[in-house]
């Protein structure tokens, strides 16, 4: 029997949500904000598009994203040789014959609630329309009927931004736009081992045998009564003007329509973390919402300061760092890096400019840190650089 609420009344789904992001943090090492970016999507019922070259586990994340929500899934791979019918369904070829046009939908991205699309910018003039209208309005004109699509989230991934002025609009339907890079050196020991049990995982079939854990009618009752977490503070509201004022002059296309709809973004933040009002460190998605990969540094420029002014404040808030890593993971690294390179044994130049390069992604990530013993491994850390460029390689 299907539970019944009281019109208005907000579905409790907190742990639910934070049982999906600890599962998906616990396969992807330092995707932690890609992973909250993806539940406020859904939360909210927007898209997003993850861009990153290949290998950068877009496809599986958002593969076992889908598996953790009992909701109608559709997933393609799409080229530009993709037809309608493999998105949309086949011709009904008896319905044909007596002069009426409509398509078979069943399974097919029409009837489907979280729907994953590869290569999502490959699409095609000839389905780019009806995808832009149900990505939009959810709608999909079934000949002469039309269809009420019961879309949650699309999520889409690409391996680059497009470039194509046709692809523009269908771009513009991802709200948030969302980088997966390579993850830093000090990264690599995590990274195996996390990546060889996702393999065994696959070798076994414990992936496929993965339960979900939250019922896509539990989001949809969410969607619905969605407006009762609009509501945002005068000082909230008015920092976000900022940010918007300046986002815009720094050149960043940002429309209202799609100023409006990120506040549904910040809501969604407020409401994955169970609070009842936004705050300012909610702002982070402001951080996602470029039109180019250039922009995604300015963006960062723009929305860093109104971050970390707030988090010296809340530091209890520092709820998604990009790529944690713990302190003990760093001193590990530090000290692989200061024995090799007292080892005596003589570095190549590659060798030499790959320690350099670990060096300084370490002292970046002690800085984020920010402890007191963070500061100390980062002396250690300006004690080896000023050591190998004194030595003969760089003299």
């Amino acid at each position: 029997m299907q539970e019944t609420r009281p019109k208005g009344q907000l579905p409790r789904l907190g742990p639910s949500l934070q049982n999906i992001a600890r599962t998906l943090e616990a396969h992807f090492l330092g995707k932690q904000e890609v992973i909250r970016l993806m539940l406020i999507s859904a939360i909210a019922g927007e898209h997003m598009v993850v861009v990153g070259p290949p290998g950068t586990a877009k496809s599986a994340m958002i593969r076992m994203f889908a598996r953790l929500i009992d909701a109608k899934y559709f997933e393609y791979l799409l080229t530009r040789f993709t037809e309608p019918n493999e998105l949309f369904g086949p011709v009904d070829i008896s319905a044909f014959r007596t002069g009426t046009y409509r398509r078979k939908t069943e399974t097919m991205l029409p009837e489907s609630e979280i729907v994953f699309l590869d290569e999502v910018f490959k699409s095609n003039s000839a389905i780019l329309n009806s995808l832009l209208t149900l990505l939009n309005e959810r709608i999909f004109m079934n000949g002469q009927q039309r269809i009420d699509v019961p879309l949650i989230s699309v999520f889409g991934a690409s391996n680059e931004v497009p470039n194509d002025e046709t692809l523009m609009a269908i771009f513009d339907r991802f709200l948030l736009r969302v980088r997966s890079d390579n993850l830093d050196s000090y990264h690599f020991h995590d990274l195996l081992a996390r990546g060889i049990r996702n393999e065994v995982m696959k070798i076994t079939g414990a992936e496929r045998s993965m339960r979900p854990v939250l019922p896509a009618r539990e989001l949809h009752a969410l969607h619905a009564s969605f407006d009762s977490c609009m509501v945002f503070p005068e000082e909230f509201l008015a920092t976000y003007k900022g940010l918007v004022f300046q986002i815009r002059s720094e050149g960043i296309s940002l429309s209202d329509r799609r100023v409006i709809k990120i506040t549904k973004l910040l809501a969604a933040s407020a409401f994955l973390d169970g609070r009842a009002a936004c705050d300012a460190g909610d702002f982070f998605v402001l951080k996602h919402i470029w039109n180019n990969l250039d922009q995604s540094e300015i963006l960062a420029e723009i929305v860093g300061p109104v971050l970390e002014a707030y988090f010296r404040e809340h530091p209890e808030a520092r709820r998604h760092a990009a790529a944690e890593v713990g302190l003990d993971a760093l001193i590990n690294e530090v000290n692989l890096i200061r024995d090799l390179i007292a080892s005596g044994e003589p570095l190549s130049d590659i060798q030499l400019f790959s320690q350099l390069k670990s060096l300084n992604e370490i002292r970046a990530a002690l800085q984020a840190i920010g402890t007191e013993q963070a500061t100390q491994v980062g002396g250690m850390v300006d004690q080896l650089l000023e050591h190998v460029f004194q030595s003969s390689k760089f003299s």
